[in-house]
Formats: C-alpha cells, sequence, structure tokens
C-alpha cells in the first residue's frame, strides 16, 4: 500500500467526517476521573496527544497558557483542563515515560507550551510531521494526514474557539478528542504500511530541549 503525496481540499471535503466513538472523559479535578484516567493511560502502550490554548486575536497580547490537554487510547480519551487542574505529577510522569509512546503533531510547540505548567524532560515523543514523509507523505497539517492516512476528514470548526469557558460544549469535546485520537490512528496505519524511505526515528528529548 501508498499513500498519495498530497490531498486536495476538493477531495478532503468529499470524505466522512472522523469521529470518535469511545468514551470521552473530561477531567477537571483531581479526582476519582482523574485516578481513573491515569491507570488507563499508564495502561497503554501508544497514545494520542494533543494540546488547546484559547485563542488571543491582538497582536500583542501575551500568549495563553494551555488550556486543554488531551490523551487518547483506542477507545478512552481523556481532556484535562490544565488551568483548573494544573499539570500534576501524575500526568508529568507519563510525559516523561519512556514505556508509553505519545503521538501527536507539532509535539515540540505543544511540550514547550506545557512545560510553562511544569518543568519536564519529555520522552518517547513521536511527531507525524517529522515521520509522514518516510512513507512518501508530503502534506503535514492534522486534516490533511488525516484525509490521507485515514480516508477521513478532521473538523476545524472549533479551532479557534474558547476553550477556558467555564463550560465546554459538546462541539469542542469532540473536537479535542478527535484531535488525540485520530493521531494515534494514523501512526498504528502507518506502523502497519510498509515504509516508503528510511525507518521511522521516534522524537527524543534532545531533539525537543
Amino acid at each position: 500500500m501508498s499513500y498519495k503525496q498530497n490531498i486536495t481540499a476538493e477531495e478532503l471535503e468529499k470524505l466522512p467526517t472522523a469521529e470518535f466513538q469511545g468514551e470521552i472523559t473530561v477531567v477537571e479535578a483531581l479526582d476519582e476521573n482523574f485516578k481513573s484516567a491515569i491507570d488507563y493511560l499508564k495502561s497503554q502502550k501508544i497514545i494520542g496527544f494533543d494540546t488547546e490554548t484559547k485563542p488571543s486575536f491582538t497582536s500583542n497580547a501575551k500568549r495563553n497558557l494551555v488550556a486543554l490537554l488531551q490523551l487518547s487510547g483506542m477507545d478512552r480519551a481523556f481532556i484535562f483542563r490544565l488551568h483548573q487542574t494544573g499539570l500534576p505529577q501524575e500526568l508529568v510522569s507519563i510525559l516523561t515515560s519512556s514505556r508509553i509512546i505519545k503521538v501527536g503533531a507539532a509535539v515540540t510547540d505543544d511540550i514547550r507550551a506545557l512545560q510553562y505548567h511544569a518543568k519536564f524532560t519529555p520522552k518517547a515523543f513521536v511527531d507525524l510531521q517529522s515521520v509522514a514523509s518516510n512513507w512518501g507523505i508530503e502534506d503535514k497539517s492534522v486534516r490533511k494526514m488525516a484525509a490521507i492516512i485515514l480516508g477521513v476528514r478532521v473538523s476545524k470548526s472549533q479551532q479557534l474557539s474558547n476553550w477556558e469557558s467555564s463550560d465546554l460544549t459538546q462541539a469542542q469535546i469532540n473536537y479535542a478528542a478527535v484531535d488525540a485520537w485520530v493521531c494515534q490512528r494514523m501512526y498504528l496505519k502507518l506502523l502497519s504500511t510498509p515504509l516508503k524511505k528510511n525507518k521511522i526515528k521516534r522524537t527524543n528529548e534532545e531533539s525537543l530541549s
């Protein structure tokens, strides 16, 4: 099997919308939901990773802190509201675990933003934007990579919404969960496909520093 190098906007719009069919948990406190999330994530070998930050629409405004951290397995996705919980040690232990692979896109920027919450040394992160070219894929946005690799269209309708809102809408929750889950799905699909060029290189802490 080989993948297209690029996909047009017209081709992308014809694809079915990506939908996460598993359980989504929004974690807003260090409670039983938080403990359940940590237990599940520690049992996984490969998880999807993403963050969301409240956008700023003025050029000179200071960038907001990361509002959400999304981590997803195949059947469960967790949305951690960091402006309410901070980045506790239990979450840091997952981000620094060499046993749990975290897959995202443009992960360096996300990690640097998370380090404003807590200092940590990231381990076992895979950046799909860095590795997709090994399979001949040139388009590097999550939306286009998902279309090429999985044949689905990832909605970006909530991208610029208020991620610090007191109550997240269902549309925001679904969007956040899909963004993390689809990264895991793409990576697993790539791993099941013979390499186009040279072998995948896992992003390590040296390249992220």
